[in-house]
């Protein structure tokens, strides 16, 4: 009797210290939250002329998605191609670090990209009247990995140094409305 009695208490303090310690996580003892990182393909803008953009999924292995939350990836030299009605990532690259081996072979292997029908569709359309697609960041807030992708004209030589010679104006009179 006195045995069961105290299994009998011990599994009410089992029970109250458990719920004092689900109380004491709601209060503030929260998991620190990890910032997103966003890795960017600072050239797309400058190559291209962008319309709108459209976020799709990747198709990733954890060690790389674990390398991408890390920011341990890079978009220059990458681009995107329909093969069998599919959209594929090619040339972009995801980089491991000490705690996250990612293979070199695999590093800048072709990954799928998820999307829905109609959007796979419109991409297509555009790849078919001449312009390209291209990926700009991949954004690794939330819980899952997106690429932003944009339709987009590449631009030629002129327009390239139009835009730089707009840029150094626009900067120079903010300069100016600075000192003012």
């Amino acid at each position: 009797m006195i045995y069961q009695m105290y299994i009998f208490v011990n599994s009410l303090s089992l029970l109250y210290n458990g719920d004092m310690a689900k109380k004491q996580g709601r209060r503030g003892h929260k998991k620190a939250a990890s910032t997103p990182k966003l890795i960017q393909n600072r050239r797309a803008r400058h190559d291209y002329e962008l319309s709108d953009s459209l976020l799709v999924g990747m198709a990733l292995t954890g060690a790389e998605a674990k390398a991408l939350r890390m920011g341990h990836g890079q978009l220059r030299g990458a681009y995107v191609t329909v093969k069998d009605g599919e959209l594929y990532l090619l040339n972009g690259a995801v980089h491991g670090s000490a705690g996250v081996p990612v293979d070199e072979a695999t590093q800048t292997r072709t990954r799928k990209l998820l999307a829905k029908r109609r959007e796979i569709d419109a991409l297509i359309e555009a790849k078919q009247q001449g312009r390209t697609i291209v990926p700009l960041e991949i954004q690794t807030r939330g819980r899952y990995i997106k690429l932003r992708l944009a339709v987009g004209k590449g631009k030629k030589q002129y327009d390239k140094r139009q835009a730089l010679k707009q840029k150094d104006e626009d900067r120079t009179m903010r300069r100016e409305i600075k000192l003012q």
